[in-house]
């Protein structure tokens, strides 16, 4: 030990004497300025030994040699680099190394914050680090150097795509979350020689993501600096006003804390429970933040102090439960038991707040050490530095929970398919808190506050979500939109018929993953329906054509249509970003497409009969419409629609698919000179499952009391469903009225039009065709 001693004195010694490098970061002060602020940094700079003492201060079995190599190393490598303050730059990550020897971290996560700026910032190499420190250290520091290139300076799609490659480091070891969170700490602590606007822009960043990241990794007590920090810039004249209520408040109440520790720690002795009793006030960020929450001013928060009652053992926790509850009235709706069901980040403690000494509303956090350990330090709790069977990665993969969210978060980069979209999960995910349900199986399923049943479904699994059709929620029916409570039992009701959610259900959905897999699954069924579409329009050519078409001799085409399967041809075609005869004139290079028919022609055409090609008989050319919800992507003219009975034309929209318009519809000759986007359709609708189809009715009544209430009458009568009306008074004595209705077919809809003129107060009334 002596000599390990001599030697760690000796290394500091050949540290102090060596040449620095010549390289110099530009964010340095004037010279004078500079050389005076770095003389007072190397002043109280920690030393190799130092460093090495706090290290063995929780790890006897530590390497002193590694560590003091990567002491002198990044020392010479800096050199002369100094940082905004003036401060010598290898003070920044021996300073990152101390914060994470307070976590009791390993000698290579130790090693690697040293070094963690050396390959960006100087001459350093990864293949030199990985030659003098070993290729484990040398990862982690290159996995640093990419996160480091890509600082999250800007907002949604920067951001976000930087936010997924921040993860995807962490995936491959979670020690670089741990220094990553370590440097953006000692940034915060260290930014007031920063421009003000660079302040804002990092403080910003850190509340948005590393704050609440730490507190999704159960590191609370680091979330709460971070948070504090961010907020005394992003909003310092808040935070002066709540730090000096706080303070006169604890001037005010100078001995409470210490009446209550007592107090409690008394009566808990009494009954035979060894306990440790802390009090403190709460955080100016998290005491703003209840305010702004619920709209309360400083003097109405009644919890500003907190109390932890720490003990030995589990069953400790609950005996000093029943004597806090047995000697004070508890205040209802304020017990909560993450013992018996812990948080996703590990969290595990009782909550619970009574009336206690004085009058006093008095909240209690009640757990064992190794609780209290893991609440304070979350997975960095689990010593990475002690022997056992496997890398970091493996024993979190045992031992935390919190490691589990953040492998289920990086899994689902595979699922969004734009940053964005996972940006808005992973924040979805870090700010939300939690509600636990159960399935009826007793499988318990963790939510973020304010979800429902359709995040639920989703949670359970994506198959789930997607053809879910109703719910119970504690046995009782109820609508998927339902808000959950903590407790609920919830059995979701699936139907095999429903292969892809409404895509109104993305705006009702609270959690990241329901709503991407909603998209994802409205996205699927939309490209099936534009390759149903497509498949149809291009079979219809062949035929008309008399010409053969196979799958097979169109993936030979493939390459001339610039399309990687025969999906995304029918699809292209379906969307109109292709047109059928380019497919054809692909597969046949010698086709000529036939350029029939105008308006005239077309109308003829469309007439509701079936032919069928001689050279290609297995295809029918006319599209047969069953409505709204067919499987394909179909909508109605806009003014006026379509009902079956109506001979119809489809005309194929570029990105839409096909608009049903009337045969008589004047907005057909908008398309005259675009034949090709003419498709024959046909009515193909079922009679057992009847449903609406959008008609335009144009009225003129006479101007009396009553007269609307008779017109919607009739219509009501008859079962038509009114949407919309605008009215509009051309005179004193008539009124003119626009209405858009649903109706069963042109019968349905002759009826109603027939039992309108009957009415004396109905002038006129005709159907409007767009």
């Amino acid at each position: 030990m002596a000599s390990s001693r001599r030697n760690t004195r000796q290394m500091q010694a050949e540290s102090e004497t060596v040449a620095p490098a010549t390289s110099a970061r530009t964010d340095t002060p004037s010279a004078e300025g500079a050389a005076k602020t770095a003389r007072a940094g190397r002043a109280r700079m920690m030393r190799q030994y130092d460093l090495v003492e706090r290290v063995r201060s929780y790890n006897p079995n530590t390497d002193e040699d590694l560590l003091n190599r990567a002491y002198v190393y990044a020392m010479v490598a800096h050199g002369e680099q100094t940082r905004a303050s003036g401060d010598p730059y290898f003070t920044h990550p021996l300073e990152v190394a101390a914060i994470l020897t307070d976590l009791k971290l390993d000698d290579a996560t130790i090693v690697a914050a040293l070094l963690h700026d050396t390959i960006e910032d100087t001459e350093a190499t990864r293949a030199e680090i990985d030659k003098l420190f070993g290729p484990d250290i040398g990862a982690l520091v290159e996995g640093l150097t990419k996160l480091k290139r890509l600082e999250l300076v800007s907002r949604e799609a920067k951001q976000a795509e930087n936010l997924r490659k921040l993860l995807l480091a962490i995936a491959d070891d979670v020690r670089v979350l741990l220094i990553k969170l370590a440097d953006r700490l000692h940034n915060m602590r260290t930014m007031e020689f920063m421009p003000p606007a660079s302040r804002r822009r990092i403080a910003d960043e850190t509340l948005d993501i590393y704050a609440p990241l730490a507190g999704r990794m159960g590191m609370q007590a680091m979330r709460e600096e971070l948070e504090e920090l961010s907020f005394k810039v992003l909003d310092p004249d808040a935070h002066m006003v709540v730090v000096q209520r706080l303070d006169a408040l604890t001037e005010r109440n100078r001995d409470l804390i210490g009446m209550i520790e007592s107090h409690l720690s008394t009566k808990l002795q009494k009954n035979g429970i060894k306990a440790r009793v802390t009090g403190r006030r709460k955080k100016p960020f998290s005491i703003w933040t209840k305010m702004k929450r619920k709209s309360v001013g400083f003097e109405q928060l009644s919890d500003i102090y907190g109390f932890r009652v720490i003990l030995e053992d589990l069953e400790a926790c609950y005996r000093a439960l029943g004597v806090v509850h047995t000697t004070w009235p508890v205040v209802p709706g304020r017990f909560k038991d993450y013992i018996s069901t812990p948080k996703q980040n590990d969290y595990r403690s009782i909550h619970t707040t009574v009336i206690g000494p004085g009058n006093q509303r008095v909240e209690l956090q009640i757990r064992t050490e190794e609780m209290h350990r893991i609440a304070e330090y979350g997975i960095a709790a689990h010593a990475f530095y002690k022997e056992g069977a496997g890398s970091p990665n493996e024993r979190l993969k045992r031992e935390s929970n919190a490691f589990a969210w953040l492998r289920h978060t990086i899994g689902i980069l595979s699922e969004s398919t734009n940053p964005e979209e996972f940006l808005e999960h992973t924040k979805l995910e870090l700010f939300h808190d939690q509600v636990f349900c159960f399935t009826p199986k007793g499988k318990l399923i963790a939510l973020p506050r304010a979800a429902n049943v359709i995040d639920f479904a989703y949670a359970v699994h994506t198959d789930v979500g997607n053809s879910a059709v109703g719910c119970k929620v504690n046995g009782k029916f109820a609508p998927l939109s339902s808000e959950l409570q903590n407790g609920d039992e919830v059995e979701v009701l699936t139907s095999k018929a429903q292969q892809a959610p409404p895509a109104a259900w993305e705006a009702l959905a609270i959690t990241g993953k329901a709503r991407a897999a909603i998209r994802r699954a409205t996205r699927t069924a939309m490209r099936d329906q534009y390759a149903s579409l497509g498949r149809r329009i291009v079979e219809r050519l062949f035929a008309r054509a008399k010409i053969d078409y196979a799958d097979d001799q169109l993936k030979g085409a493939l390459p001339r249509l610039a399309r990687s399967s025969i999906d995304d041809v029918m699809a292209s075609v379906g969307r109109g970003e292709l047109r059928a005869a380019d497919v054809a004139r692909a597969m046949y290079p010698d086709y000529k497409e036939e350029r029939v028919g105008r308006f005239a022609a077309n109308k003829k055409s469309t007439a509701d009969k079936v032919r069928t090609g001689d050279g290609a008989g297995k295809f029918t050319s006319v599209i047969s419409i069953g409505g709204v919800n067919s499987d394909l992507p179909v909508r109605f003219a806009p003014n006026g629609g379509a009902v079956p009975g109506d001979r119809i034309v489809g005309i194929v929209t570029p990105g839409e698919g096909i608009t049903i318009y009337p045969i008589q519809s004047p907005a057909l000759r908008e398309f005259e000179e675009e034949p090709e986007r003419w498709v024959d359709v046909k009515w193909d609708v079922d009679d057992s499952s009847p449903q609406r189809f959008p008609a335009r009715l144009f009225l003129q009544n006479v101007n009396e009391p009553g007269s609307l209430a008779q017109i919607a009458q009739v219509i009501a009568d008859h079962d038509g469903n009114i949407d919309n009306i605008s009215m509009h008074r051309r005179s004193p004595d008539f009124t003119e009225q626009t209405i858009d209705l649903g109706v069963y077919d042109l019968k349905h809809l002759s009826a109603i039009i027939a039992q309108l003129r009957a009415k004396a107060v109905v002038a006129k009334v005709e159907r409007v065709n767009g």
